[in-house]
């Protein structure tokens, strides 16, 4: 081994007045210049981040999404506030269909796709809150005309669930 190899910790001064030839580079160019790699850049996939060739997004596509899923997720609060998500969702997609419709070629595939679950499941989400809404109103009907008819025996039911 060469003294230099011997102690890498130490920075020495390369001596380039020996008799050494530089080694070859393994590839040399033709001519052309240096040769250097062109920086990674990868187009990102059709149809996604705006997609294809000058496509945007629609502008609702993924809030009506969201508050579709919204819509699903509070059915089970009283039937009242999923129906708000919902109808917006609703209202919000009709619009974005409308732009869609008229010029198609802007706007990704992806996000009209985006738009139609988000309108779907605003669907799913009205009919269940509309669904848990009447059953509410049906157990504050059935329990306030059991009151009315009979007050004692309705107190009766309320001891016995406690």
């Amino acid at each position: 081994m060469s003294e230099e190899q011997e102690t890498p910790q130490e920075n020495k001064p390369i001596d380039l007045s020996k008799d050494k030839t530089p080694e070859p580079a393994p590839f040399e160019p033709l001519g052309n210049g240096p040769v250097t790699p062109p920086p990674f850049q990868q187009p990102p996939p059709f149809g996604q981040f705006g997609g294809g060739f000058g496509q945007q997004s629609l502008p609702n596509s993924t809030i009506v999404l969201v508050l579709g899923i919204l819509s699903i997720a509070f059915c089970c609060c009283y039937g009242i506030l999923g129906l708000i998500p919902a109808i917006i969702a609703l209202v919000l997609s009709k619009k974005d269909k409308v732009l869609y419709a008229v010029n198609p070629a802007i706007y990704s595939l992806s996000s009209f796709k985006n738009l139609n679950a988000g309108r779907i499941c605003a669907i799913i989400g009205l009919v269940l809150n509309i669904l848990s809404l009447l059953y509410y109103v049906a157990i504050i009907v059935i329990f306030g005309m059991g009151m009315l008819g009979d007050p004692h025996k309705m107190q009766e039911i309320l001891k016995g669930l406690e």
